[in-house]
């Protein structure tokens, strides 16, 4: 068996490939971290770093060795802050956040819930913007965000809101009078593209960059909020896909809706980050599901 510490100085040591570097992360010698080092090649029989005056690199054994301790230690971390999580019940703070006005009743009706079951913990509430809500999950700023899948990177739980897609165009726009339009239109117009923060699916989701027959979507200019997203529409930069609840939260007169006919629906619940997954954020999720019934 690996001692803790054993494991923490390789781990640490395969993340800086640095000696230096590693024994000021641990607040220990250098020439502790290479004893530990040469200790556990010893136990394993062969080099886990390859070492010249200038280079430290990952030898194979030692690569595959960081790849399979590295999942465990995670594990081993969350399952304790999961039983002291447990032994404290739910207390504390909770930040949560809603991307959109039409998911703010979703999530007051899912804080209020929590708040019955645990009125111990206290529940912060704001409204995220575009440009700042990966960032804000990353930062712990947020623990719990209400938003659009898809959301890379980030864990989800079950989808809260279900809401068809439309088109945004200026009012007037010859595509303003149909019925429905099919994905394939924007193949023929600019489409106004989300702030570069966002994440990748979630663009290839909502602005794609190619239609399902396979013919290229020409990209319009990028807003950096959603109103400044519909400003480049009114002016006539380009065409937007939405959410239908987009035309009750944005009425403009200079912006028509047009159902698209062919697109899957779009799901909104809560989004956190992975490693945040605390009995606080379970517990929220929870009570976000049961206080909006689908």
């Amino acid at each position: 068996m690996l001692e803790r510490y054993e494991v923490e100085t390789f781990l640490t040591l395969a993340e800086e490939l640095h000696f230096g570097r590693t024994a000021e992360r641990l607040t220990v010698s250098t020439g502790r971290v290479s004893h530990i080092v040469k200790k556990l090649e010893r136990r394993i029989g062969a080099p886990l770093f390859a070492r010249t005056s200038r280079v430290v690199r990952l030898t194979p054994i030692g690569r595959q060795l960081a790849d399979e301790l590295a999942p465990l230690v995670a594990g081993m971390d969350e399952a304790v802050r999961r039983a002291i999580d447990a032994a404290r019940g739910v207390t504390g703070t909770l930040r949560v956040a809603f991307l959109g006005e039409w998911t703010a009743p979703v999530l007051l009706r899912a804080v209020a819930l929590f708040g019955e079951r645990h009125p111990d913990c206290r529940v912060e509430v704001h409204e995220a913007q575009l440009s700042t809500t990966r960032s804000g999950l990353l930062d712990g700023s947020t623990d719990v965000l209400i938003a659009s899948y898809p959301f890379d990177g980030m864990a989800t739980g079950p989808a809260l809101l279900s809401e068809d897609r439309m088109l945004a165009v200026p009012a007037g726009h010859p595509l303003s009078r149909e019925r429905s339009v099919s994905l394939e239109v924007l193949a023929d117009h600019p489409v106004v593209q989300y702030p570069t923060v966002t994440s990748a699916e979630f663009k290839r989701d909502r602005t794609p960059e190619r239609t399902p027959a396979g013919r290229p979507v020409p990209k319009g200019p990028a807003g950096n909020t959603f109103s400044e997203m519909l400003s480049l529409v009114a002016l006539g930069r380009g065409v937007l896909p939405v959410g239908e609840h987009t035309r009750r939260y944005y009425p403009r007169p200079d912006v028509a809706y047009v159902p698209i006919h062919d697109a899957p629906p779009i799901e909104r619940g809560p989004v956190w980050l992975p490693s945040n997954t605390t009995t606080r954020v379970r517990e929220f999720v929870r009570a976000a599901t049961d206080a909006n019934p689908r």
